[in-house]
């Protein structure tokens, strides 16, 4: 049997998306679409999103975003409503936590909805916390006497 000698198969020929770090335009909503945040992954590329319109819809991840863009529970996203199905919608975009606030500040989303980062902040709530050293003093003394 030869020996693997390759650096990799297919998807490492085809190089990372690097474009992740540009600015990119902010797209607002249209008639026939609206703002929804993920409240469910349920795999096979399907997501369950709460829309700004108070209605719970069952959204399907085309494939243009599939296994490209990664969407997780919590983020916001835009998606494009159905004529024939109303509980279902099409996710046409996801907006990074930047984008996301932006949307916030010009009043596209309510203000209560909370825009996760996945950045985690440190709050400072472990500073509070001793411990003592009692138990180790008792335990030390007993081994001494034996």
């Amino acid at each position: 049997m030869p020996k693997n000698k390759g650096k990799g198969g297919k998807n490492r020929r085809r190089g990372k998306n690097e474009n992740e770090t540009e600015k990119r335009e902010l797209i607002f909503k249209e008639d026939g679409q609206e703002y929804a945040q993920v409240t469910k992954m349920l795999g096979n590329g399907r997501l369950e999103a709460m829309c700004f319109d108070g209605q719970k819809r069952l959204c399907h991840i085309r494939g243009k975003l599939r296994k490209k863009v990664w969407i997780n529970t919590g983020d916001i996203i835009l998606v494009g409503l159905r004529d024939y199905q109303d509980a279902k919608a099409d996710v046409i975009q996801k907006y990074n936590p930047d984008e996301a606030r932006n949307l916030k500040t010009y009043g596209e989303i309510p203000e209560s909805v909370k825009v996760t980062d996945n950045v985690f902040v440190d709050d400072g709530l472990d500073d509070e916390i001793e411990f003592g050293d009692d138990s180790g003093s008792e335990s030390e003394a007993d081994i001494d006497d034996i």
